[in-house]
């Protein structure tokens, strides 16, 4: 009967019992976090009670289809969260917003273009969408080839400096090449080459510096911060995190650069300021529109803050909610016809689910998870070295002996040596 029931409704019950509340526990707590305001509109305790049985049972939607919300936004920050991150809202795309597919120009097209003395509109706007085009294709398209294809695009989009431009002009491909510095120097991070991703920040966060563009500066803060993460220098993690948050605090990158600065505080142990730095994320996001483009690598969605906060809650060794948020991870990246996406978040996801498995004695189905998360053909592999490491950890603690646990170790080896 529960498979039955609407996805919103099936978290709703797994948030609650996670936590271990009875259904008067989860009407309190909507009453204390509701604000002055909302508190108002709130009806008395038992009524709150019957109204979350209803939603819980997917009888009825919280809110219904009300373009102005109520309860929603209330829910949400009672469990931690954002409000479309348990209620999604399906993107509206413009089919117009595609320059590239208007004016018909394919990719020979626009290189010969890009050879011409002068520099129109039309050929920055192409630019422009096949920036995009490569920065959403970090979660599908092989790293080797989207490090090719990136490479080359760069040199093209920085040749162009050499031309007659105006200043808009200029600065628009000074910004143009700092988005595809920051994607290449991270697929380069993904494959190993710390060295050369650190190049390629550095050059990317001078362009950001040249043309006054605070998000790709954040970004580049925001890489320094995934590099001190993965390399375990964590109170780098913060000094970054910090840096890249006093350029810009209103971007979704801030709510990323809150993310690692949550996750570096839970390795260090410390609860509380990981929540805090949760929790200004949360408040963050929840004030920013939906992105139309869900796979962009430079754009924090909803479901990612659930992404941060799982990792979080198994590095602190809060298991009922590690678990209850990796189920959400891959039930929000699984489409019906089984296709995943985001397969790096999928594959942290299976692993956080490993950890907890191992923690409760289930051996074959820690291992079998977390070879299932070593498998995936697009990989991060500092950050799934770094997250496996958590399930090592398990497993040479409370399994040292078993087969099983040198066989996963022997598989992580492995992988290491590739990086």
């Amino acid at each position: 009967m529960d498979d039955e029931r609407p996805a919103w409704a099936r978290r709703l019950a797994n948030e609650r019992r996670a936590r271990g509340w009875s259904y008067t526990d989860v009407a309190r707590a909507l009453q204390a976090h509701a604000t002055e305001t909302e508190a108002k509109g709130l009806p008395d305790l038992e009524s709150l009670k019957r109204n979350w049985r209803r939603w819980e049972s997917g009888e009825k939607e919280p809110d219904g289809g009300k373009a102005n919300l109520f309860y929603k936004p209330i829910i949400a920050r009672a469990f931690g969260t954002v409000t479309h991150a348990i209620f999604p809202v399906q993107p509206q795309r413009d089919p117009d917003s595609d320059v590239l597919a208007m004016a018909g120009m394919d990719t020979l097209e626009l290189v010969s273009r890009l050879q011409r003395s002068d520099l129109d509109q039309a050929t920055l706007d192409g630019l422009r969408i096949m920036a995009d085009r490569l920065c959403s294709e970090y979660p599908f398209m092989p790293a080797d080839q989207l490090l090719t294809e990136g490479r080359a695009w760069l040199r093209r989009i920085t040749s162009l400096q050499g031309q007659r431009l105006t200043l808009k002009q200029h600065r628009e491909i000074l910004v143009l090449a700092g988005w595809v510095a920051l994607l290449v120097g991270c697929v380069e991070y993904d494959t190993g080459n710390r060295h050369s991703a650190e190049t390629t920040r550095q050059a990317a966060l001078s362009l950001g510096v040249e043309a006054d563009h605070g998000e790709i500066i954040a970004w580049a803060h925001e890489m320094r911060a995934w590099i001190n993460l993965t390399t375990g220098d964590y109170n780098g993690v913060v000094a970054a995190a910090r840096n890249g948050t006093a350029v810009t605090t209103h971007h979704s990158v801030a709510v990323q650069l809150l993310g690692q600065e949550a996750k570096a505080w839970a390795r260090m142990g410390d609860r509380r300021q990981t929540e805090v730095a949760l929790d200004r994320g949360r408040q963050l996001l929840e004030t920013l529109p939906y992105p139309d483009n869900l796979d962009h690598h430079f754009v924090v969605d909803p479901t990612k803050f659930d992404f941060y906060a799982m990792d979080c809650y198994r590095i602190l060794g809060v298991n009922a909610m590690a678990e209850t948020l990796a189920d959400e991870v891959i039930r929000a990246h699984t489409d019906f016809d089984g296709r995943e996406r985001a397969p790096m978040r999928m594959a942290e996801a299976r692993i956080t689910l490993g950890v907890v498995r191992a923690r409760e004695g289930d051996l074959e189905g820690a291992i079998d998870l977390g070879t299932r998360a070593l498998s995936g053909g697009r990989k991060s592999l500092p950050s799934l070295l770094m997250v496996s490491r958590d399930l090592t950890s398990v497993l040479n603690k409370q399994y040292p002996e078993q087969p099983q646990t040198r066989e996963y170790l022997d598989q992580l080896t492995s992988l290491s040596r590739n990086a």
